[in-house]
């Protein structure tokens, strides 16, 4: 601690304590919450009494969806390519506007009918079929957990380069501090923490843009500061083109932009938004947001090349920051990427722990649903330990498990979930194909053939699971009636 930087380190700590405020503020609903009976308990920890409004649905969406990686990785990758990279980012943008547009007002309307707090919960009551909550909520805690620590090492790694403190202790820092609030104060919480973290973001990348425009003489004099570097930084086809080829162009597209409906963090959102206004509100701004937010963070890491040489492409933000405004800004703009991390890890510890409470132990094991409220302490507590301490030394399996937590998490929901809510003839039997072909195909694609045809590796597996889920729907039964009118209404 000896070398700590002060001045980086407290505007952090003082980010921090607004942070545990608003945790503690989210605990009182817990608290009364806690003393209801049934599942209201968890109505309030896993989806705050579905209170959320425009401006905060949108905040908490993109600060979800948007990670370390929009944050470090995705400008390093723009220093390197220019802005050809800038252009294949943009694909993000619409993310928040496609996926409350596919899912918005129909799964919040099925959510409500149906009392679902999850998205398994959705499952659980559109396939009826025990083995599949099972999986499904397996797959929930093993990706998340595993995911989760790849964060924490993320955010740990992001505090000792930028304040100079020990890994030990910058994880130490981060880790119980997303806990707590998160532990204590469960969704409300969450989505405070997001919307505050979001206009973090939105102001801490606005400062930097500007003053690397100011600072540059101006977008024209930067445009031609790169082109004397390298002209393929400022070509549409980049200095790489195999990166801006057609299939690796649409597969972008499908991985950051369609595919993330699959993930199940993003489509909880769809389902805790208060009315109809809060979701077109959601819709404006969250598109808004996205774009001022992957515009600045991308453009900031093709222009910084011309102010910083010889980097590794992940410093680009830290350095360009830290040279351009004094520590102590410095140490707020840096919240920025913090933040996003921070956004990303309390909404997965909260769908992990979901799964166990809710969709194991709430629908199968004790469906009287009691002594909810101790057993999601207990729960987070552990899961938050497990993580904490495999981030120390991620075991292999570990490690594996992240290598597959995005493929694994939406090959599991995407079909189901999209096909479920618009698709009378889907069935159970389609939705195990669906899972299995995904998983299966995408972890012997990685091994064999990491790049069929010139696409990701997530392309193809999307494509044979939902072949896999028609195929085997249409060779099996209709859906029971019953459900058929659970959700249609018919």
């Amino acid at each position: 601690m000896a070398d700590a930087r002060m001045d980086v380190l407290i505007p952090l700590i003082l980010y921090f304590i607004v942070i545990y405020a608003l945790g503690f503020y989210s605990m009182r609903f817990v608290t009364r919450a806690s003393h209801r009976e049934g599942t209201g308990f968890l109505h309030e920890y896993l989806i705050g009494d579905r209170n959320m409004g425009g401006f905060v649905l949108a905040m908490t969406l993109v600060a979800t969806y948007l990670s370390a990686g929009s944050f470090i990785g995705g400008p390093g990758a723009a220093y390197a390519n220019g802005l050809s990279w800038v252009f294949l980012a943009m694909s993000q943008m619409p993310t928040g506007y496609f996926t409350l547009a596919v899912l918005g007002k129909k799964f919040a309307i099925v959510a409500r009918k149906i009392n679902a707090v999850t998205v398994t919960d959705f499952l659980k009551e559109r396939y009826d079929n025990t083995l599949l909550v099972v999986v499904v909520s397996l797959a929930v805690v093993f990706f998340f957990i595993a995911a989760m620590s790849a964060q924490f090492i993320g955010a740990a790694r992001l505090i000792q380069g930028s304040v100079g403190v020990p890994y030990e202790t910058a994880l130490a820092f981060f880790g119980i501090s997303v806990l707590i609030y998160t532990i204590i104060g469960g969704f409300r919480a969450v989505i405070l923490t997001d919307t505050l973290q979001g206009i973090v973001m939105t102001i801490g990348t606005t400062m930097v843009l500007v003053a690397v425009i100011v600072a540059g003489g101006g977008v024209p004099s930067i445009i031609q500061g790169m082109l004397e570097i390298d002209p393929g930084l400022i070509s549409p086809y980049g200095p790489n083109p195999e990166l801006t080829s057609m299939a690796w162009v649409a597969s972008f597209w499908i991985l950051v932009g369609f595919a993330i409906v699959g993930l199940p963090q993003v489509a909880t959102r769809a389902m805790g938004y208060k009315d109809s206004t809060s979701l077109k509100n959601g819709i404006i701004y969250g598109t808004v947001v996205s774009m001022i937010l992957l515009l600045g963070m991308h453009l900031l890491g093709a222009f910084g090349r011309t102010m910083v040489a010889d980097l590794t492409g992940d410093l680009v933000v830290p350095t360009v920051t830290t040279t351009l405004f004094p520590n102590w800004v410095a140490g707020i703009i840096l919240a920025g990427p913090l933040a996003a991390v921070m956004s990303t890890v309390d909404s997965q510890l909260l769908l992990a722990v979901g799964a166990i409470v809710n969709d194991i132990y709430a629908n199968l094991i004790n469906t009287k649903v009691k002594n909810t409220a101790k057993i999601t302490f207990i729960s987070s507590i552990v899961i938050g330990a497990i993580v904490f301490i495999a981030s120390f030394d991620p075991p292999e399996l570990m490690v594996w498990l992240n290598l597959y937590a995005n493929a694994g998490l939406i090959s599991t929901f995407l079909w189901p979930v999209i096909l479920g809510l618009y698709w009378k003839r889907a069935n159970t039997a389609g939705a195990f194909a669906s899972i299995v072909t995904g998983i299966g195909s995408y972890i012997a694609f990685d091994m064999y053939w990491a790049r069929p045809l010139g696409f990701h590796t997530i392309v193809l597996p999307l494509i044979l699971s939902l072949a896999a889920f028609v195929i085997a729907t249409y060779a099996t039964p209709k859906p029971d009636q019953r459900i058929i009118k659970k959700f249609w209404g018919i």
